[in-house]
């Protein structure tokens, strides 16, 4: 088996989760994070549509978090985002990190919404 080390360019990859926090690149992060290409910052939650929509043009997909279990965001949220060009990607939390950490070693231009679980 061949083995490749991955790169992650400048962006960060979550190193895990726990109830009620996230572990992104090397540091601990309690509560909603915003993991975009310029860093990581706290999430308003669903009503918290400005913070993705200043990343316009520099990612093609959000990820969304919903915690422990899957569930729908606000049509708001969504018709928001995807009117801007951002299309919207909705699944636990824990895929969500996961299907986040992929696309980026793949280089693609993601990031990621997360509530905790």
């Amino acid at each position: 088996m061949r083995l490749n080390e991955i790169s992650y360019n400048d962006a960060v990859p979550i190193d895990g989760y726990g109830t009620g926090f996230f572990r992104i690149g090397g540091k601990r992060h309690d509560g909603a994070v915003l993991v975009m290409p310029s860093g990581v910052s706290g999430w308003g939650g669903f009503e918290d549509t400005a913070a993705v929509l200043d990343h316009v043009g520099d990612i093609d997909v959000l990820f969304v978090g919903t915690g422990a279990e899957i569930a729908h965001p606000p049509v708001a949220f969504r018709t928001a985002l995807e009117d801007a060009g951002i299309g919207v990607e909705t699944m636990a939390s824990p895929a969500a990190c996961r299907t986040y950490n992929v696309l980026l070693s793949e280089g693609r231009r993601v990031a990621v919404a997360l509530l905790p679980v």
